[in-house]
């Protein structure tokens, strides 16, 4: 009785499609439990253009979509309350020595190296930290800081602002052009 779960209406734990589990097929479709549609594993679709999606549901392989973006900056989620943006690093560039007074800001570089700068002046940057692949810092609201790509790579990274820091939409396909639209946040 306990091992039936066709008895169930609402148990689902099969993949349909074309499914191999140690290749990691990406386009694996699911039987949603609660309604007819059917759904990707990702529902954002790397080929079309990134935009904002906010504020409405959004599901996405951020991983995936960190690694794929090629702008300095891209708003992909804006709401009332936080913003996630994507963002990649030339070799040698910097964001840029910023300060946000009001907004706390987290940071996950999914891909390159460099070094994490913060400190209460931008004369007096005390802390710094390198960071890799995978690492996570969180900046305070009213902290200068800036990220230094040290590596021979793209830095790729995911930033989330809380509340929003850019407007909802953003585009900044180059530092330079970051830097004019909006004056190095200071």
């Amino acid at each position: 009785m306990y091992n039936n779960y066709n008895q169930n209406p609402y148990y689902i734990n099969t993949a349909r499609g074309n499914y191999n589990i140690m290749n990691n097929n990406t386009n694996c479709l699911y039987q949603c439990p609660y309604c007819a549609n059917v759904y990707r594993n990702n529902s954002f679709n790397p080929s079309s253009p990134l935009k904002d999606h906010g504020p409405e549901p959004f599901v996405v392989n951020i991983e995936e979509l960190t690694k794929e973006n090629s702008t300095f900056r891209t708003a992909l989620w804006t709401g009332n309350h936080f913003q996630l943006t994507l963002m990649s690093i030339d070799v040698g560039g910097e964001i840029g020595l910023e300060l946000h007074p009001n907004t706390d800001q987290f940071i996950r570089i999914e891909e390159g190296e460099g070094i994490v700068k913060m400190g209460d002046s931008k004369d007096n940057l005390n802390f710094q930290q390198r960071v890799y692949d995978d690492y996570a810092f969180i900046i305070p609201a009213g902290k200068w800081h800036n990220l230094i790509n040290t590596g021979n790579k793209p830095i790729k990274l995911y930033s989330i602002y809380a509340p929003p820091q850019h407007p909802k939409g953003t585009v900044h396909p180059t530092k330079a052009v970051s830097d004019a639209a909006e004056g190095n946040h200071v």
